[in-house]
């Protein structure tokens, strides 16, 4: 598989439509730097958003794997299986997040019982959480999901951040 080919082709789609990078990004939620990193080669879209260009540019999956058009429609089978695929990645991506949540619900109750047995103010806490938060919606706007997911990342950080230092100087 040919990044630089498949991204020279996706750039070539995205011409015909006539449409900017950035007009891109907004119709397909995503970031101009996703769309830009797709389009030089350097990333490739993720299974469920290839499927996503596929549709949009009208053009088999297939064609985008390969970099070129092809003459044929593209397979159904294909394309369920494509989708099928996905759906199992976007599974797996929620199990692994509902255990990092469970995880951090079980850490948190027991530093807040810790904190209130030896009477302790639950700042750290706070401050925990917020970092966590910002990190998850940080990690998720990398991923190219939502690039106001960048914005709440940050005002997360901030108020952890804000949190801490009001806990140090008190």
């Amino acid at each position: 598989m040919d990044q630089m080919k498949i991204g020279s082709f996706l750039k070539e789609l995205r011409k015909e439509k006539g449409m900017t990078q950035e007009q891109l990004a907004e119709q397909l939620n995503t970031s101009n730097r996703s769309v830009s990193r797709w389009e030089t080669g350097n990333n490739l879209p993720d299974l469920s958003m290839l499927i996503i260009l596929a549709e949009y540019y009208d053009v088999d999956v297939r064609e985008i794997i390969d970099g070129k058009r092809k003459s044929e429609n593209m397979n159904e089978e294909v394309k369920e299986t494509l989708e099928k695929v996905a759906s199992y990645n976007e599974m797996l991506n929620l199990k692994s997040m509902r255990k990092g949540i469970i995880t951090m619900c079980i850490v948190f109750i027991i530093m807040v019982i810790i904190s209130a047995w030896k009477e302790l103010s639950p700042a750290p806490l706070v401050s925990m959480i917020c970092a966590y938060n910002g990190a998850s919606f940080i990690s998720k706007a990398r991923e190219g999901k939502d690039k106001s997911d960048y914005i709440t990342g940050s005002i997360f950080f901030v108020a952890m951040l804000i949190n801490t230092v009001a806990f140090i100087l008190k």
